[in-house]
């Protein structure tokens, strides 16, 4: 239904101070929505660099001598301070006695806490010098263990947020979309605004309703009846006796439009997303724009969520059909005589492309959305056009009787 008012009418403040309310809800979700979804790429930069760093880690336990020099450096850098330290690596190596202590400190492989004294102990430099390698190492290596423990626990909690984070604006995507609908649904049709029959001084509306009623024809074809109608009405408000309050009187004038048609699923398919195509305009943005910040975070999202227990195939999900092998058999040739010359059916099971519903390549209409999914053959045509003679027959007969009860029960002649 569309109905628009003029300016200074009682149902026009009353259409705008409800379509205000709901815009103002509608503002609070989609700025929410819109920092949540920013804040997920910084969550995502963020996993991924403690992913970095772990990798780091576990080639390190695992011995190998590039990844053990790195956390060197990163150690020397973030605790000791860099090379502007006087007591860092790299500061000592500037005194006399110290100048091979950042070589015998990068040289060393990677140890645990216990085991650094004894390997000390078997190099040949002067005492002074093993014993600041000695507290050096100790001190790398326990800072190395508990860095790693904190980085593992730090992932598995950023991981668990992620998924909240995600969790969170879905819901909000939920929670905005009945208000849009009301929005759209509140919001006044413009062309009816400008009309020369609403004038903005004057008490005045105008309302139009489509209502479309449908019987099946045969087993495909439905006939259809399509009425509108269009009132351009004056609202009056009357006092009441009651004790509670009443809406408007709408009296005036009203233009009714029949129509019939024999429509397949399909063609109703489409006349009706026709019709939501301008109402889910707004939807379909928000959802384009947040399917496109999933995109751009690629299959790292998708394996964070999957790590937090997150459902996500229905987001994420591509359907990948992989061709099947045909399976030979070395007893073909010897049994094919004793087998029927009719091969047997087989459903061969597809998806709807518009509600990835489960179909067989007998169907050819989607039973849940109608979508058309092959052509007719020859003798389903004819069924077809018997089905549309006989739903043309429907809806001439239903229109006409319609029409008639209408001028009989407002005395006019038929």
């Amino acid at each position: 239904d569309l109905f628009a008012a003029s300016e200074r009418s009682a149902f026009f403040g009353v259409s705008e101070q409800r379509l205000g309310l709901q815009q103002d809800k509608v503002s609070q979700f989609l700025a929410t929505i819109g920092k949540m979804v920013k804040e997920l790429f910084q969550l995502v930069r963020e996993i991924r660099i403690l992913d970095e760093r772990l990798t780091l880690y576990n080639a390190s336990y695992r011995g190998d001598i590039p990844a053990e020099i790195s956390l060197k450096g990163y150690w020397i850098d973030l605790v000791e301070g860099g090379a502007k330290t006087p007591s860092s690596v790299y500061g000592m190596a500037r005194e006399l006695g110290f100048i091979t202590l950042p070589d015998l400190f990068f040289d060393a492989p990677p140890l645990q806490p216990d085991h650094v004294r004894n390997y000390v102990e078997r190099l040949q430099f002067n005492k002074k010098l093993k014993e600041v390698l000695a507290r050096k190492l100790v001190t790398f290596c326990v800072w190395k263990k508990h860095t790693h423990d904190e980085l593992k626990n730090r992932r598995v909690f950023t991981v668990k947020y992620l998924r909240q984070h995600y969790d969170i604006i879905k819901m909000y995507m939920s929670w905005v979309k009945p208000y849009l609908r009301n929005v759209r649904r509140l919001q006044m049709d413009q062309k009816r605004m400008d009309s020369e029959h609403l004038i903005g001084a004057f008490e005045g509306s105008m309302v139009e309703i489509e209502v479309l009623a449908k019987r099946k024809a045969g087993e495909h074809k439905q006939a259809i009846i399509h009425l509108h109608f269009l009132f351009r009405t004056r609202p009056e408000l009357k006092f009441q006796q009651e004790g509670y309050q009443r809406g408007p009187l709408h009296m005036g004038r009203t233009q009714m439009t029949l129509r019939g048609y024999c429509w397949d699923p399909d063609d109703l398919r489409r006349y009706r997303k026709f019709k939501e195509r301008e109402d889910f305009a707004l939807l379909a943005s928000i959802d384009a724009s947040v399917e496109a910040a999933y995109t751009a975070l690629g299959e790292e999202l998708e394996r964070y969520l999957q790590q937090a227990g997150e459902d996500v195939s229905k987001d994420f999900a591509k359907q990948k059909q992989t061709p099947q092998k045909p399976h030979f058999n070395l007893l073909e040739p010897f049994l094919a005589p004793f087998k029927s010359p009719v091969p047997k059916e087989k459903k061969d099971l597809a998806m709807c492309p518009t509600c990835f519903k489960s179909v067989t390549k007998h169907d050819m209409f989607c039973k849940k959305c109608g979508f058309k999914l092959r052509k007719p053959s020859s003798e389903e045509a004819y069924k077809l056009k018997k089905e549309e003679e006989k739903g043309t027959k429907i809806v001439t007969s239903e229109i006409y009787t319609l029409y008639k009860r209408f001028k009989a029960a407002y005395g006019l002649a038929y």
